[in-house]
């Protein structure tokens, strides 16, 4: 027998020291040849960590104290996993919402709730507290004015960021001579100190300013909306605009690197092709990288230097071109583990993009793209100028569902759906790798390809389009039962979901859209 040399000549401790400066893949390569090292693995409970992180698509948050051992932060995780496979839809915590704030917009962030009522001037913050047992919250939380900004405001978004102490607000003031038409719109975006209010204390100033289109005077530009999005130390701002005298609707993204300037070079323009409907979203993929989702193209920009344009990456063809378009990605998912000590977060090359598209037309319903963003990461030997048939990466990437009515949001590897048309139900899908193994029996893995047909988006035509998808993932169906206008909208984190539903007062019954002004809403919370 040969005598061991180089890395097996170790000790078995400095084997395993050394493995861990390896990837999740080049790991497992080394323990698929080498059967020292498949038992140096199996006896490490640091180096399957490190494998079972990468499996479900997360990284370890940095200046973190993790003092637990390997062996107990290891079976946390597979744990956590597992439980989303056993998801108790009757364990809830209930969050009333005031009436005074029935209308207004509503999301969930970092397990706070966000109610902004654009017409009064009125925010609200509702933290969720953490899991206990089965009760209703019941505490004095009152809306306050925002005050921030002048009187005949016209409010277009906002978005508040609390782990930064963030309040962004874009509005514009009607002003100008009477007789001058088209009537002078200036566009402000304020930034604020979300609690305390005042300017924001790390802000390069108390205003982004926007830069306007070339080649147009300033009052031949309408701001029809306006999408605000933040990514750490950064603020993007797209809005969807008329020109005076031009007959295309033209779009317009900018981005600034908020607490160093505010102003900006890096900004996209382009138009749309449909002169009476038409929308584009974006969003922020991590590592510079910027995805635009407009009718028929995903498109990658990288935006490592703010004083320049963005750089064009690549072009994803989608296989049908649809108006109105949205995209959801979750980029501040991080699971707390107090007991652990420990932080994770979701890889940026390993989560998941959702796009939902509609028609023009009811008939045409609502597709929901479920897109691993792994293939926005991989880009070499791509033409950044041709765009991409979706032939070519589509298919195996994605998952497409389509109904007539339904909610949908993804946090990390998972996706939460609920269709409350045709075949209502809530469903969680775990399409990370080692979901099936971690499933422990629960749960449908759905490996099979799946064909849909898509009616054209336009309305032009009843012809349809068959797209087969197969990024394989697994599905646990909770027991949870929506009417048609039950179900406002639905949020998931690390550990919980989210459903903001409405409830008929008792002397009316919401029997359609026209009725909802009649209930009231509240916030489900489900722990897991």
């Amino acid at each position: 027998m040969k005598p061991k040399s180089g890395l097996l000549c170790l000790a078995e401790e400095l084997q395993c020291y050394i493995l861990t400066f390896l990837s999740c893949r080049d790991i497992l390569r080394c323990t698929s040849v080498c059967k020292a090292l498949r038992q140096t693995y199996m006896s490490s409970s640091e180096l399957q960590y490190i494998v079972e992180l990468s499996g479900q698509g997360l990284l370890p948050v940095r200046n973190t104290d993790n003092r637990a051992p390997a062996a107990e932060r290891l079976q946390l995780l597979r744990d956590r996993s597992h439980a989303w496979f056993k998801a108790d839809s009757h364990s809830l915590t209930t969050v009333p919402i005031p009436n005074e704030l029935y209308h207004a917009y509503k999301f969930v962030i970092n397990a706070h709730l966000y109610l902004w009522n654009q017409y009064e001037d009125m925010a609200m913050i509702i933290p969720v507290p953490p899991k206990l047992s089965q009760h209703t919250i019941e505490r004095d939380w009152f809306p306050r004015k925002l005050c921030f900004t002048p009187p005949h405001t016209n409010f277009l978004d906002i978005f508040m960021d609390p782990a930064q102490n963030l309040i962004v607000i874009a509005h514009y003031i009607s002003g100008g001579p009477m007789a001058a038409w088209p009537p002078e719109q200036t566009l402000y975006i304020e930034l604020r100190a979300l609690y305390g209010g005042g300017v924001h204390p790390q802000a390069a100033g108390q205003r982004l300013f926007l830069s306007w289109l070339p080649g147009y005077e300033v009052h031949t530009v309408h701001t029809k909306s306006v999408k605000l999005k933040d990514f750490g130390r950064y603020i993007a701002l797209s809005r969807l605009v008329t020109v005076w005298g031009v007959i295309e609707p033209m779009w317009q993204l900018q981005i600034w690197d908020w607490q160093h300037s505010t102003t900006s070079n890096s900004v996209l323009i382009g138009t749309l092709q449909d002169t009476h409907h038409g929308s584009i979203d974006y969003c922020f993929l991590g590592n510079n990288r910027l995805l635009v989702f407009t009718a028929e193209d995903l498109k990658i920009y990288s935006f490592e230097d703010i004083s320049q344009r963005p750089q064009l990456l690549a072009c994803f063809r989608m296989p049908i071109a649809s108006p109105n378009v949205e995209c959801i990605i979750s980029t501040g998912d991080i699971a707390h583990s107090p007991e652990m000590q420990t932080m994770n977060t979701s890889d940026p090359k390993h989560r998941l993009l959702c796009l939902t598209t509609s028609g023009i037309i009811h008939h045409t319903g609502h597709q929901v793209y479920i897109i691993s963003t792994r293939i926005f990461f991989d880009l070499d030997g791509m033409a950044a100028t041709t765009p991409i048939p979706w032939e070519h990466w589509g298919p195996s990437n994605a998952r497409i569902f389509q109904d007539y009515r339904c909610e949908v949001d993804v946090s990390g590897s998972r996706v939460l759906l609920a269709f409350t048309a045709g075949t209502p139900g809530l469903r969680v899908m775990d399409f990370s790798p080692l979901a099936v193994t971690n499933r422990r029996g629960l749960g449908r893995v759905v490996n099979e390809p799946s064909t849909i047909d898509i009616v054209d988006p336009t309305g032009l035509s009843r012809e349809t389009l068959a797209i087969t998808t197969s990024l394989p993932y697994v599905e646990v169906v909770l027991n949870k039962k929506f009417g048609p206008f039950d179900l406002e909208s639905i949020w998931i984190d690390m550990d919980r979901i989210y459903l903001l539903t409405r409830t008929a007062d008792e002397e009316s019954e919401v029997e359609d859209s026209s009725d909802v002004a009649a209930s009231c809403s509240r916030l489900e919370v489900f722990y897991v």
